[in-house]
């Protein structure tokens, strides 16, 4: 068995690699720059995990996802493997021991949030540290052709040169061929090298069901078809009158958005995994890091913004292998909501402008002061307090974040942290001068392990509940050790963060790249026009026409979903209606020709020949001309 399947099955059980797991480990061993391009739920920590078990040396992990970076290191830290974290929210103190963990330590991962790339601390630590792998995860966040670029991901090409012969591995779901050169050309690799699995998802069924009455079909799916469930849907107010519609009408269902706080998100979660929940109603922020195996259909009652965000998020069923769907609501006022969409997503300059002072007054950031700094922010209070809808406000911060004004990080709920500054012994000598602090710090030592090497997290509630004393209690506790430099302690945020990455500049000092923002545009307006094509196309298999759009143009139609049923119908097998199909378009490639003498041109059974040509005409693939013959629509 070789050193990485021992490997594999040491740490996480398994004997036997998917492909091409193996393949991505064996190709960076090599030296090699790669990427791998695996669909959801394919295992792609799988690669860089076992890769830097079996060398020496910390793996960096680069991804822009808060929530999918706890989840990684839970899971790693619950299979004995150390691994830290750096992202926002965070302050210096904290960023240096992690850092230095990361540098002296036995530590084996190190995650971080692109924006920490820019940190002196810690890119002067990388200029000592042993890094035996630059892991880029969410790989098309580079690609300005990606369904979600993030400007600081090119960042990553500077950290190349402070570690010129450590090889890169870059890891998505979801890339176009477009993307997929890209991301290889951002990330500086002096040959292209990809692994590739295909995106067929051979088990799960697509449905896309055009219906006035979205909430009648729903319920209508969901009597018919069992098991665990996601429901997505647009905004955070929905989440919750779904959810209770759905309770009311006798299925279990929670909610779930980034507003929440991380308790009951956290709660929430676990008791959808357990089964506890059948259906979780949600926005996007639901799904990343989630490894749910046995969730039955996912539902969208709102079309998302791009065919690679439906992918991944109708990738979250069936993981099992077992049979599963993704049904896709829509109906008319579609259209009329996707113009609405782009309309709103790219706000003018001018309001960019307002918004961007507005916040900064809101904040108390002084002019030409506040960079680098992280301060929580709510944006429903600054929309009450400006006047200004939540959504223009969002997408006016979104504009920002493309031009390099500031961060907005939506996930930062954390919890309490703390670590002690203090020796063993000096702690010892403070509980002998301090009684009343003494029964504290022993309950704490008693309840948290690891305290005096690294930031621990801590709850106030459940040591409030050991203690038989009140959480504010607990809080003031805190903060007298805080102020005796016992520890340092970082109270829980339970808000977004924005951080200014320059100082404060008045509106007639801020500069727009237009060819970037109207780039960004158009790239964003033909996703949203590609997504609506596949909403209302009903003439070509749904797995097809998603796959076609990643680039793979030579699979089978699935023969399963809403398109191909209607087919099957026909009463022909795939192989007999694809047989007559391509002898149709040979011979109307050629000329055009009346009814009858196609169907003998055809040379096939006359019934099956019939039922084709009646299924073009219907799927608007063919139609008469001018002269009553049949020409091929192209």
């Amino acid at each position: 068995m070789s050193q990485f399947r021992e490997i594999l099955l040491k740490y996480w059980g398994y004997d036997t690699f998917r492909y091409p797991q193996e393949e991505i480990i064996k190709s960076v061993a090599e030296g090699k720059d790669t990427l791998g391009l695996m669909p959801t739920g394919g295992g792609k920590s799988i690669t860089f995990q076992v890769f830097s078990m079996a060398n020496s040396g910390v793996c960096l992990v680069i991804t822009p996802l808060i929530a999918l970076m706890k989840d990684q290191i839970a899971n790693l830290q619950k299979r004995g493997i150390k691994a830290v974290a750096i992202y926002s929210g965070m302050t210096q103190h904290e960023i240096e021991v992690a850092v230095d963990n990361a540098t002296y330590g036995d530590y084996k991962f190190l995650y971080l949030s692109p924006e920490r790339l820019k940190n002196y601390y810690f890119r002067e630590r990388l200029k000592i540290m042993h890094v035996n792998l630059i892991t880029v995860d969410e790989a098309h966040c580079i690609s300005q052709w990606g369904y979600d670029f993030r400007p600081p991901y090119l960042e990553i090409a500077e950290i190349r040169e402070i570690l010129p012969n450590v090889p890169v591995l870059a890891l998505t779901a979801t890339a176009t061929p477009e993307v997929v050169d890209d991301i290889q050309d951002r990330l500086n690799f002096p040959v292209h090298n990809v692994f590739q699995k295909s995106f067929e998802r051979k088990n799960l069924v697509y449905y896309v069901i055009n219906t006035e009455d979205k909430i009648r079909k729903l319920f209508s799916i969901l009597n018919k078809v069992p098991g665990s469930g996601v429901f997505y849907v647009r905004n955070r107010k929905k989440t919750r009158e779904y959810a209770m519609l759905l309770q009311q009408n006798g299925i279990s269902a929670d909610f779930y958005h980034a507003g929440l706080s991380a308790q009951e998100r956290s709660e929430k979660q676990e008791a959808w995994q357990k089964n506890q929940i059948r259906i979780m109603v949600c926005t996007n922020a639901f799904g990343m890091g989630i490894d749910k195996p046995d969730v039955r259909l996912v539902i969208h009652l709102d079309l998302p913004d791009s065919p690679e965000a439906y992918f991944q998020e109708a990738g979250r069923a069936g993981r099992d292998g077992k049979r599963a769907y993704a049904f896709l609501l829509t109906n008319n006022a579609d259209k009329t909501q996707i113009k609405k969409n782009i309309t709103t997503s790219f706000p003018e300059l001018t309001k960019v402008k307002e918004v961007y002072s507005e916040v900064c007054s809101y904040l108390g950031v002084p002019y030409e002061g506040g960079a680098n700094q992280d301060i929580p922010f709510d944006i429903f209070d600054f929309s009450a307090h400006s006047h200004i809808d939540v959504l223009t406000v969002h997408n006016c911060l979104k504009t920002l974040e493309f031009a390099g004004f500031l961060e907005y990080v939506e996930d930062t709920n954390t919890v309490s942290r703390i670590m002690f500054d203090v020796r063993r012994d000096d702690l010892y000598k403070f509980q002998l001068e301090n009684k009343n602090l003494d029964e504290f710090i022993k309950l704490i030592l008693r309840l948290y392990t690891g305290l005096f090497t690294d930031f621990v997290n801590v709850s106030e509630e459940y040591i409030a509940r050991k203690a038989g004393i009140s959480e504010q209690s607990v809080y003031e506790y805190f903060k007298v050790l805080a102020k005796h430099k016992i520890i340092s302690y970082i109270p829980k945020i339970n808000k977004p963060i924005i951080r200014l990455l320059m100082e404060r500049r008045r509106e007639n000092d801020m500069y727009f790249d237009r060819k970037a923002l109207d780039s960004r545009k158009e790239r964003v307006v033909t996703k949203m026009e590609a997504m609506l094509r596949y909403a209302t196309s009903d003439n070509k298999c749904r797995s097809q026409q998603l796959l076609a759009y990643f680039g793979e143009t030579d699979v089978d139609r699935c023969g399963e979903c809403d398109v191909c049923k209607r087919r099957n119908e026909l009463g022909l097998s795939k192989y007999e209606f694809d047989i007559i199909l391509e002898k149709i378009k040979r011979i109307l490639g050629d000329s055009p020709y009346l009814y009858n003498e196609l169907i003998d041109k055809v040379g096939e059974d006359e019934t099956k020949t019939v039922n084709v040509i009646k299924w073009l005409f219907d799927n608007n693939k063919v139609l008469y001309n001018e002269e009553r013959k049949i020409i091929w629509h192209k």
